[in-house]
């Protein structure tokens, strides 16, 4: 097998040396060899980093997320990330939590290499059916399989956040895009599940980063959304209310023909800080 030279900066997981392109086969200078699934994906989370067997969102979780997003619900902030990256002409992303790929699919249409990372098989495996010309890999953020200062942007969706390895990997002037929800995000439904609601605290991401990131662009996106009897099954079991929420709450919520809830986002653009 020929050796190909690749633009995707993949990163050994077991040495950290560069992977390089054989035919299908992700191979590193020291022989770890890495296939390329048949749906079109690299599992490069390798067994001495893995917590758990099945690692990441559940199948039903999965599902659910590809139905409820399929429907357009969060059209607007895929709309507003991929206007970002055509803003700052972004040329490399690392989508870090990928999930089944619904934001990483359309940020490929505005970059020239795209990334997708997730932890779980499952979305990965779906991801890879949207869109041939991302790069999909299985992964843990706790050891990015991405080298040293070659990524442009690193996104991360309602994902944990591995810092010092987004450090680690974007470029000196690289950026780090944010979406978490913002404080009354879902509130009505998760009023309808549980007996106290708390709202959520987006603002700890704006200083949590100062030491080593500047802020330069934050919007909250907030916008109602009317749901169908099925959607709302569907946005329930996407998110991790539906172990949290006590069963008799949520199948008298489930039991609504159409729900009206807000869908409300906090979204955070940094730039890494000159060294």
């Amino acid at each position: 097998m020929s050796k190909q030279q690749s633009s995707v900066p993949l990163m050994c997981p077991i040495c950290r040396t560069p992977l390089y392109l054989f035919e299908r086969t992700w191979q590193c200078d020291t022989n770890h060899s890495f296939d390329i699934a048949k749906q079109g994906y690299v599992n490069l989370h390798v067994v001495q980093h893995k917590h758990s067997k099945t690692p990441g969102d559940t199948t039903v979780s999965v599902t659910a997320r590809r139905e409820f997003l399929s429907a357009g619900f969060y059209a607007p902030l895929q709309q507003t990330m991929t206007q970002l990256i055509a803003k700052y002409h972004i040329q490399s992303v690392l989508d870090i939590g990928c999930g089944e790929g619904y934001y990483t699919h359309a940020m490929q249409q505005h970059a020239e290499h795209v990334i997708g990372l997730d932890i779980a098989k499952t979305a990965v495996q779906r991801a890879a059916k949207l869109n041939s010309n991302v790069t999909w890999v299985v992964g843990t953020g706790t050891i990015l399989p991405v080298l040293s200062a070659q990524i442009d942007l690193c996104t991360s969706l309602f994902s944990p956040l591995p810092l010092s390895e987004i450090q680690r990997v974007l470029t000196a002037n690289g950026y780090m895009l944010i979406v978490t929800p913002a404080e009354d995000h879902l509130y009505a439904m998760r009023d309808a599940l549980f007996d106290q609601v708390n709202l959520h605290d987006p603002s700890k991401f704006s200083t949590q980063f100062s030491e080593h990131f500047d802020l330069i662009e934050q919007e909250k996106l907030t916008y109602p959304m009317t749901l169908s009897q099925a959607d709302l099954k569907h946005l329930i079991a996407m998110t991790p209310y539906a172990y949290k929420a006590k069963l008799e709450k949520r199948v008298q919520l489930e039991q609504q023909q159409a729900f009206v809830v807000n869908a409300s986002f906090q979204i955070y653009l940094f730039k890494k800080k000159a060294v």
